[in-house]
């Protein structure tokens, strides 16, 4: 692995050569291209580095303490051996975590969809939960949220929410959120006190470019209605919400929430080209046989991942087996204990993979 490292490192030195060329000092694109690499690396190099540095205060504690003829001296040695060994342990992996692959959505926007599932009117107010928990979540990371689309339930809740989340490495934290999360409380309107269970599902999407998903505008049917939502006469009136169909996948998205037939029109296509985006990412995992389809990084709209239980104020995550008892604080957006969780058991299957 320290070879692989340091051919890496060998790269970082020849970045800075070329960014110090003053032909590509004048070319900005390049000049950007060339910096983005670097900064990608040099987590990993200065690991790598800190490495080296410590190997040879290493071997020179080791050369000092066989040289000394005092038992005392050489016991006082024993202890800044171990520290300088454990350090290098740690630095060690770390940078086995940095080789492995990054997923090159991670630094991305989001979009995220929650439906109701089961349980009516309860299961729409839950996923008007987890549309708070997840904003609040933006808001605590310093990201930018938008809804792009929602159907409302007329009782507080949502038949369906659609957002963006927009901030560095959003979709990297997020991601782990797509599928089945389950609620279980007493509703509002339950007079006998008794305990509901329902449902609803989340889907993270990377945000993409127009230019990074190439869509061939003859495959498109668009079709344009009178929305149904609140926004006065002029929506209620006029024909501007926007109903796409994509018509190889049988794909269909629909926005009614602007004013402007064009403005729906453009969230529309935004949240076409994620989805066609990660279906054709899926299928890629699918056609590698990727072995990260295990427990954390499937993403499956069927799969239960999460039960909330308010009764208890518990919070559990199936898929690492994951129980913490402050269901309130979570739910006001404080999800980075388990994110942190959910992150470092899918790097674990990742270096496991990796080995085998």
């Amino acid at each position: 692995m320290l070879d692989k490292v340091k051919l890496i490192e060998e790269r970082y030195e020849e970045l800075n050569r070329l960014m110090a060329d003053p032909e590509v000092a004048t070319d900005h694109v390049q000049l950007t291209e060339y910096a983005q690499e670097q900064s990608e690396i040099a987590e990993l190099v200065q690991a790598y580095r800190r490495y080296r540095a410590l190997e040879a205060e290493l071997a020179d504690t080791r050369t000092l303490m066989e040289m000394e003829e005092s038992d005392e001296m050489r016991e006082m040695a024993e202890p800044e051996i171990e520290r300088i060994e454990d350090v290098m342990e740690r630095l060690y992996a770390r940078m086995r975590l940095l080789l492995l692959p990054k997923d090159p959505a991670d630094e991305k926007n989001v979009i995220v969809e929650i439906r109701a599932g089961a349980g009516g009117d309860e299961a729409g107010l839950f996923a008007a939960d987890l549309y708070r928990m997840y904003t609040r979540h933006a808001e605590a990371h310093n990201w930018k949220t938008d809804i792009l689309s929602a159907h409302d339930t007329g009782v507080g809740g949502f038949k369906e929410v659609i957002f963006q989340i927009a901030g560095r490495g959003a979709y990297s934290r997020l991601k782990y959120e797509s599928g089945v999360h389950r609620v279980q409380r007493v509703p509002i309107t339950e007079s006998q006190g008794r305990i509901h269970t329902s449902t609803a599902t989340v889907a993270v999407l990377p945000q993409v470019d127009d230019v990074e998903i190439d869509i061939d505008p003859s495959d498109l049917e668009f079709d344009v209605y009178i929305s149904s939502g609140p926004g006065g006469q002029h929506m209620q009136k006029n024909a501007t919400a926007v109903r796409i169909t994509h018509t190889p996948t049988g794909t269909v998205v629909t926005c009614e929430s602007e004013r402007s037939q064009s403005q729906n029109r453009e969230r529309a296509m935004a949240i076409l080209r994620s989805r066609l985006y990660e279906e054709e990412r899926q299928r890629q995992i699918e056609e590698r046989g990727d072995a990260r389809r295990l427990q954390v990084g499937t993403g499956e709209r069927s799969e239960k991942i999460r039960t909330y239980n308010y009764p208890q104020n518990r919070l559990t995550d199936h898929r690492i087996g994951l129980t913490v008892y402050r269901l309130e604080s979570i739910m006001n957006g404080d999800l980075d204990e388990i994110v942190d969780e959910l992150a470092t058991t899918d790097e674990a299957e990742r270096l496991q993979a990796l080995g085998a």
